[in-house]
């Protein structure tokens, strides 16, 4: 491991400095993730998270971050080899998260958008079949676990199968209110902070749809919708279709339900986009 933080700390310094290593995304919640062109780290994609010398919160996530990768294995979900390493800057710790790079031609996002309608409906259904198979596989388990099922956090490998990206923060073993409190803490964003300070609430919605299946399939179906905006009715159409022929009664009914509602929004501000489909890939 500290070969590889070595490594990783070359990286960030090669590409600027850690803190600038990555521009917000979308929503302020993360930075954005890079590949090092060059040295040992090359084809390896680099998250890089805020710093903090709050060792009560790091240690049992990076803990947790193990467990999550070996959940999502044992429910099928394929993820490339990811580590997250925490960083020592004089003192301050920093989470990184090094995974192994899929091409960008292979991530869901690029392909659902240039795709002809039967193809990108075929790609939904497979990542549908993907998530619904993800729920089965963890149903015994007692932690409280998601997924951040986001259409930017999926790609097709070499074989044609649904390959997972989104590991940070996991999934595992937090309760709403300690959730809502992680984002706030890794939040690049002062806006965002400030707004989970005065509504936290608001900013823990953020994550209710990654904690059912039905929220998943909400938040996919919203990413292709959003890509294919020509497609939507088709999309509607299939989304019918699965809840009646995939899905318990119970469940259908909450997917539809859940596309006929709008997502939670924090705020008015141009820049802010919904919660949970507008967050930038960890990809």
């Amino acid at each position: 491991m500290s070969e590889l933080a070595g490594q990783v700390r070359a990286a960030l310094a090669a590409h600027g400095s850690a803190r600038q290593a990555g521009v917000p995304d979308r929503m302020g919640l993360f930075s954005m993730p890079f590949r090092p062109t060059d040295g040992p780290l090359a084809g390896h994609v680099l998250k890089p998270y805020r710093s903090g010398r709050d060792l009560e919160v790091l240690e049992p996530l990076s803990r947790r971050h193990v467990t999550y990768l070996e959940c999502l294995g044992r429910a099928g979900l394929i993820v490339p080899a990811t580590v997250l390493v925490l960083l020592d800057e004089h003192g301050v710790l920093r989470p990184v998260v090094v995974q192994e790079a899929v091409p960008q031609a292979s991530l869901l996002s690029s392909q659902v958008a240039v795709s002809e309608t039967t193809a990108a409906l075929g790609v939904l259904a497979q990542v549908a079949m993907a998530i619904c198979g993800f729920w089965s596989g963890v149903a015994q388990r007692p932690e409280r676990i998601g997924l951040h099922a986001s259409l930017h956090n999926f790609a097709l490998d070499g074989a044609g199968r649904v390959v997972f990206l989104d590991t940070f923060p996991p999934l595992i073993g937090y309760s709403r209110e300690e959730m809502g409190r992680i984002l706030l803490r890794f939040s690049e964003s002062g806006l965002m902070r400030g707004i989970g300070a005065l509504l936290p609430g608001r900013v823990r919605e953020v994550q209710d749809p990654w904690y059912s299946l039905t929220g998943n399939l909400g938040l996919l179906i919203e990413g292709v919708m959003g890509h294919r905006p020509q497609d939507r009715a088709a999309i509607l159409d299939w989304a019918e279709a699965f809840a009646a022929e995939g899905l318990s009664q119970s469940d259908g009914a909450a997917l539809l339900d859940g596309l006929a509602r709008p997502r939670p929004r924090i705020a008015t501000v141009r820049t802010v986009r919904r919660f949970g489909s507008g967050l930038r890939p960890n990809a």
